[in-house]
């Protein structure tokens, strides 16, 4: 097998010729290098690389284990690199902002420890904007990174790195995390799946807000849905330090079937969910023959309506972002050195924070229960909902958001995202599927909500889509020239 056809396969055909000692963990590393090294200098997805020794060393140590019949887990052998807004023990993490000045972290996050214990090795980080902030991966101190599909454009955001590295096979899976599509919008623009897992169900730790409803979570990214199901597997489970998480078991991230659950069949087509949220054109158009697609497989869709206003929705994401946002970062911005080194978005968060009032939170929170009750009740007719990932497709990558879209003014510099809000104010689990590709060859993917804690029935509608689609298996350019 080449190095190419090695990179190709996916995490868990993988994982199989790992354990049955056909491919060997310092091959998978070799190969893995020897790509970050062809393709990250123009990508720049993967940040705070390790030194190319100690990794060898650490997967012939993989690799001696297995010869020992010790099996550390499905992720044996497998090279990682976690977002650059959680801890991995030995590595800086810099929240892609100077102001952290390359903290070094002293321990793992949870979900860190669990894919190590899994049997990963932590290779690196991947980029992600400043603290965050805005789907699209750019910050003051890597830079820029670049779409998998076309590097003149953006990568999305905040898991571009993440997104990025999985398309081009830097990586066989990735972690990231969403509050504002995190998730889900790189997913799209870079052809890959990407999971937003139900409120709770991978738990942060350490946190000092875990009393809080979060807007916020970490979850998985792959190349393949059952990929993504095994790393949910991996990282998710009740931890008593985060009072707030799921304590419903999910299946062992190494069974033959992690999914092990029928799709619903009953999909509901949200579209634009609001009819004056503005749309790139050829993005619906690319949703509804995906649906066709299915409607052909036998599963029963329709449209439907959230009923719930636009205005309403918006107003609840606002100020409980804000109240987040201003929250973490207050103590920057109190810090006037510190604060002109923040981008003019974080700023803007912070300082929005400040005229919030205990009455206008609480009304958020009203607001936002109304959104979950408004999905409750589209859930009583669908097993799962679906709407477009982003508004827009990959844009210039030296834009930082796009001011307009479908020739309509956006007001601030995530509004271009206002159709992944209401999914994250609910908590639902809901998934990015690839669902093909723009005149220009720009890819674009569809968000699959299901109700609260059903992860895998989104994931098994997922598989079942996968089984319908060309476009999992198309692969990059820059993948093509490197061959």
């Amino acid at each position: 097998m080449t190095p190419s056809e090695l990179l190709r396969l996916d995490a868990s055909t993988l994982s199989r010729h790992i354990a049955a000692r056909e491919i060997s963990c310092r091959e998978l590393m070799q190969a893995s290098l020897d790509r970050i090294a062809a393709l990250n200098p123009q990508y720049n997805a993967v940040v705070s690389l390790r030194a190319p020794e100690a990794l060898l060393a650490e997967a012939e140590a993989a690799d001696a284990a297995l010869a020992r019949g010790e099996h550390r887990g499905w992720m044996h052998g497998f090279p990682l690199a976690v977002k650059d807004m959680a801890d991995a023990a030995g590595l800086p993490t810099t929240l892609g902002s100077t102001t952290t000045g390359q903290r070094i972290a002293t321990r793992d996050a949870l979900f860190v420890e669990r894919m190590k214990k899994a049997g990963g090795i932590v290779i690196g980080k991947t980029n992600t904007p400043e603290f965050a902030l805005g789907s699209h991966t750019f910050n003051q101190v890597f830079g820029v990174t670049r779409n998998a599909w076309d590097p003149s454009r953006s990568a999305g955001g905040s898991s571009g790195g993440a997104a990025v590295a999985l398309a081009l096979g830097m990586l066989p899976v990735a972690d990231g995390s969403d509050m504002g599509g995190s998730l889900r919008n790189p997913a799209a623009f870079n052809n890959v799946v990407g999971l937003r897992p139900s409120r709770g169900r991978v738990p942060a730790v350490p946190a000092d807000d875990v009393f809080f409803q979060q807007l916020s979570t970490d979850g998985p990214m792959g190349r393949t849905t059952e990929d993504v199901a095994r790393l949910l597997c991996t990282m998710a489970g009740w931890d008593m330090r985060a009072p707030l998480s799921l304590t419903e078991a999910l299946p062992s991230a190494s069974a033959p079937d992690p999914i092990a659950c029928e799709p619903g069949r009953r999909i509901g087509w949200l579209g634009s969910i609001w009819p004056d949220l503005p749309l790139q054109d050829g993005i619906r158009a690319l949703c509804e023959s995906a649906l066709g697609r299915l409607r052909d497989a036998g599963f029963s869709v329709e449209p439907c309506t959230l009923d719930v206003p636009r205005d309403l929705n918006w107003s609840a994401w606002l100020r409980l972002r804000q109240m987040l946002v201003g929250g973490r970062l207050g103590q920057v911005y109190a810090q006037p050195q510190l604060r002109a080194q923040m981008k003019p978005e974080a700023q803007w968060e912070v300082e929005q924070s400040f005229q919030l009032t205990a009455a206008q939170l609480y009304q958020a929170s009203v607001q936002r229960t109304q959104v979950y009750q408004a999905f409750l009740r589209l859930f009583e007719r669908y097993d799962v909902v679906v709407a477009p990932s982003a508004q827009v497709f990959p844009f210039p990558a030296e834009q930082h958001w796009p001011r307009e879209v479908a020739g309509v003014a956006m007001d601030t510099y995530h509004r271009w995202m206002e159709i992944v809000t209401p999914f994250t104010l609910a908590g639902l689990p809901v998934a990015s599927v690839p669902v093909g590709f723009s005149a220009e060859g720009w890819p674009m993917g569809m968000q699959l909500a299901g109700p609260p804690h059903a992860d895998l029935r989104v994931l098994a509608l997922a598989r079942a889509w996968e089984g319908l689609s060309p476009w999992s298996q198309q692969r990059p350019p820059a993948l093509a020239r490197l061959a």
